[in-house]
C-alpha cells in the first residue's frame, strides 16, 4: 500500500511538474490530412531545407518517404537528400552532439516523433510565435516555449516579429511583424501547414496503411458478427 501511495504521489509531482513547464499560450487549429501527397512534398522540402540541418529525423529512412510521398528515388535524392547519397539511409546529421550543445546550450533533439509527443497544434503555434527578443542568446524568444534555446530558422521566409504588447497573463500576448520576410503571413501559415503535415506523417508512418485497411477491417467484424449470431442461434436452439 505504502509503494502504491509514493507512486501515486510521484505520478503527480511530475505532471504537476510539466503543466508547470508549458506555457498556457492559446494553441493554433490545425487541419492534418497526411493523404495529401502534395502537402507532404512541399512539407518535406521545408523540412529538409530548413530543419534537417540541425534535427535528425533517425527513425524515418529517405527511401520510406520517397515510396509514401509518391516520389522516385531519383527525385528524392538529386532534391531533398543532403546528408547522405544513399537512399535507403535514416535521416541522420553529421553535426555532433558536443558541438551543438557548445553552441546552443543544449543538443537540438530528433524530430522523427516530436509531432506525437507534442501535438500538431503546439508544433504549429510553436513555430509560429517567434519573437525579437535582444536579452536571450538568439536574439529571439517564443512565446509557447519561453527562453527557448532554437533560433528562428525560418525568419527568412516569416521575417521578424516583435512583441505588440504584453499582459501579464501570456495568453493576451500579441506580436506584430517588424520586419516582412519573403512570404505574406497566410503563405507563411500555408507553409506551416505543410510542415507540420509532413512531420505528423513523419511521426507514424503506418498511419497511411492503417486507415486504407480500417474499412475493410470494420467490414470483417461486422460480416464476422452476422456469422457469430447465426451460429449462436444454431448452438443454442435446444436450450432457449
Amino acid at each position: 500500500m505504502k509503494r502504491m501511495t509514493t507512486c501515486l504521489l510521484l505520478f503527480i509531482s511530475s505532471t504537476s511538474l510539466v503543466w508547470a513547464a508549458s506555457s498556457n499560450y492559446p494553441l493554433d487549429t490545425v487541419e492534418i490530412n497526411i493523404n495529401d501527397k502534395a502537402s507532404l512534398q512541399r512539407g518535406a522540402q521545408v523540412f529538409m531545407n530548413y530543419c534537417l540541418s540541425c534535427h535528425s529525423a533517425k527513425y524515418m529512412r529517405y527511401s520510406r518517404m520517397a515510396q509514401d510521398l509518391g516520389l522516385t528515388e531519383q527525385e528524392v535524392t538529386d532534391n531533398l537528400m543532403f546528408t547522405t547519397d544513399k537512399i535507403h539511409d535514416p535521416m541522420t546529421i553529421a553535426m555532433q552532439s558536443k558541438d551543438s550543445e557548445g553552441w546552443f546550450g543544449v543538443t537540438p533533439p530528433d524530430l522523427s516523433l516530436v509531432a506525437r509527443s507534442r501535438g500538431p497544434e503546439w508544433l504549429h503555434t510553436y513555430l509560429r510565435t517567434f519573437y525579437l527578443d535582444p536579452s536571450r542568446p538568439t536574439g529571439v524568444n517564443n512565446l509557447v516555449f519561453k527562453d527557448t534555446a532554437m533560433p528562428h530558422v525560418l525568419w527568412p521566409l516569416q521575417g521578424w516579429q516583435e512583441l505588440a504588447d504584453k499582459d501579464s497573463d501570456t495568453s493576451s500576448t500579441k506580436l506584430e511583424l517588424a520586419v516582412a520576410g519573403t512570404l505574406s503571413p497566410s503563405e507563411y501559415e500555408k507553409m506551416l501547414d505543410d510542415l507540420v503535415n509532413f512531420m505528423t506523417y513523419m511521426g507514424e508512418p503506418a498511419r497511411l496503411e492503417r486507415e486504407k485497411l480500417g474499412p475493410w477491417v470494420l467490414f470483417y467484424i461486422a460480416l464476422f458478427c452476422g456469422v457469430a449470431y447465426f451460429l449462436k442461434r444454431e448452438y443454442w436452439k435446444d436450450i432457449h
